[in-house]
């Protein structure tokens, strides 16, 4: 349906912010509402009731591993009609030329893409990354009407210590009269007050109602994160009551076969089984963020734009239609989104690796007394755990111990030739083979998790003769058995049919569980293993880091 047609649109319309609920016929004209008439008959549960969309306050597209215009394809189903983009992912491999193809590959397609500017290009010097973006081209960006944020400012030591560089970015915000994003986990106290009183306005990182609250009374917005990996809605939802006009819901990184099976929508289904209040719930997840990013998002007044989302009921909230700007671009399940064509934009400059080089010799590993660092891997959480164990030698090397589900991890340099480094980590539990990808938070050089060098070698091989991807090996023999999905986007985003790629990614996530692993999305929990900004214990391309103290000494 074109959007200058005029047309109308009837059911119960939900009214947000009075709170009410009321027949009405909508009319549409040029892609605005022109009027709103009420009904003088009751609410009519066998309509659609007529509500804002949904709205994804803090996403990285990059992590669907789909390019913007395919990943809108599948949002619409949901009644996502817009998100608050982070392209920090693809900045840290392309640098500005990153940040400029989400926006022109966002323009093509009928969807509220709100892009950020990247505030930590490279996140840490303690990672190799394919770009950098420094203070002039963040202030370039921030004066982009395309740009509506400065991204979410993980740098939290440079804050605390009114870091040069760090504070220009802020101050460029400000300037622009743009909000700035945070992103400090675990931070309280007198730390967390001046990370705050320097102008950072939200933070999407709170594991526990505690740090929320604390946060809130600071002056923070907290957003509720509920993705792939990173799943705290369970500890946070009663702030949705307690504190409806700061709180927001967001999925930071949603894979494609978890988009394709539901959004924003989903989180708003599970707090209203909660019993939380359905206008509180949606205050969230549809009015906080326009108000907060002072989005051009039409929230149901007249001359408004048209818009909004037509839902069954508002316990499920089935998605029966999707309407951006008066064009109807989901009903009933089907996407009316078209896919467009695609240029790939990418920087990997990476030779294939021969099993070898994956060897840990006894004196090249912290050992003390036998006793060597791992990893623990969370389901459902960013963070890690630092254990120390007593570790495997087998012919003078540490090894892999599968008993105790101790594994190698290693992290392959893309953007040059560069020592392995390696290590090992628990709680991923594979029995046998590997699985790699070159989606790794936030540098994206290749990581890989398996239990021989052989099968590691060949994951991390099928990801580098894609020019990025995400493998799964079950036989370094037999290479019938292996598959990979290709991410020729930058390392990480492929431009095909993006139902397509949530199939073939459902299918190797099914082969890595086959493999033995119990994590809800171990892909999506790999990828965060070089995330350095998060505690406790991460592996980065120069080896393991402490979290915790921000250093490479990890006794």
């Amino acid at each position: 349906m074109s959007s200058t047609h005029t047309y109308s649109v009837t059911g119960n319309l939900v009214d947000i912010p009075n709170r009410h609920i009321y027949g009405a016929t909508l009319w549409i004209e040029d892609g605005h509402i022109k009027r709103i008439e009420a009904s003088s008959e009751p609410v009519n549960p066998c309509l659609p009731y007529i509500m804002p969309g949904f709205i994804d306050s803090h996403v990285h597209i990059e992590s669907s591993m789909l390019v913007p215009s395919e990943f809108a394809r599948l949002a619409v189903l949901h009644g996502t009609i817009g998100t608050i983009s982070d392209p920090h992912e693809i900045a840290n491999v392309c640098g500005v030329a990153g940040v400029e193809f989400m926006i022109e590959n966002g323009k093509q397609t009928p969807f509220h893409f709100f892009f950020g500017a990247p505030s930590c290009v490279p996140a840490t010097i303690f990672e190799t990354a394919g770009a950098e973006v420094n203070e002039k081209e963040v202030d370039d960006l921030l004066a982009r009407p395309e740009i509506y944020y400065l991204s979410e400012m993980m740098n939290f030591p440079g804050v605390l210590n009114e870091d040069p560089s760090v504070m220009a970015k802020i101050q460029s915000a400000q300037k622009h009269n743009k909000p700035v994003d945070g992103h400090a986990p675990g931070l309280r106290g007198d730390a967390a007050k001046k990370y705050i009183a320097a102008g950072i306005s939200t933070d999407h990182e709170c594991f526990t109602i505690e740090e929320a609250l604390e946060k809130l009374d600071y002056g923070m917005h907290i957003l509720i994160r509920e993705g792939s990996a990173a799943k705290n809605f369970e500890a946070l939802y009663p702030l949705i009551d307690s504190h409806t006009n700061h709180i927001m819901l967001c999925s930071d990184d949603k894979h494609p076969d978890s988009l394709a099976a539901g959004h924003i929508n989903t989180i708003c289904a599970r707090a209203v089984a909660k019993g939380l209040d359905v206008f509180n719930v949606l205050r969230a997840a549809c009015i906080n963020p326009v108000g907060h990013y002072k989005l051009p998002v039409g929230l149901l007044n007249p001359g408004d734009f048209a818009d909004f989302i037509l839902v069954k009921d508002l316990t499920n909230f089935e998605v029966l239609g999707t309407y951006i700007n008066g064009e109807i671009v989901a009903e009933n399940g089907i996407t009316k989104i078209n896919s467009v064509p695609t240029n790939a934009i990418n920087n990997f400059d990476c030779e294939k690796i021969e099993p070898t080089a994956l060897a840990v010799a006894e004196n090249e590993y912290p050992n003390k007394n036998g006793i060597i660092p791992v990893i623990e891997a969370l389901d459902g959480q960013l963070i890690t755990n630092k254990l120390l164990l007593t570790g495997t030698l087998h012919n003078g090397n540490w090894v892999t111990d599968t008993t105790n589900d101790i594994l190698k991890i290693v992290v392959v340099n893309r953007y040059h030739a560069a020592p392995i480094a390696k290590a090992f980590i628990k709680n991923f539990g594979i029995t046998y083979g590997a699985i790699a990808s070159s989606v790794a938070h936030d540098s994206h050089n290749i990581v890989a998790v398996g239990v021989d060098d052989e099968s590691i070698a060949v994951a991390i091989n099928l990801v580098i003769e894609k020019g990025g991807g995400v493998s799964v090996v079950t036989s370094a023999n037999n290479h019938a058995t292996n598959s990979v999905l290709p991410l020729p986007v930058a390392g990480l985003m492929s431009s095909a049919d993006g139902f397509e790629v949530a199939a073939t990614y459902t299918a190797i996530d099914e082969k890595t569980k086959a493999l033995g692993s119990k994590l809800q999305a171990p892909f999506m929990t790999l990828s965060f293993m070089a995330l350095l900004v998060i505690p406790h214990l991460k592996l980065s391309d120069k080896g393991l880091f402490n979290g915790d103290d921000f250093n490479f000494d990890i006794f």
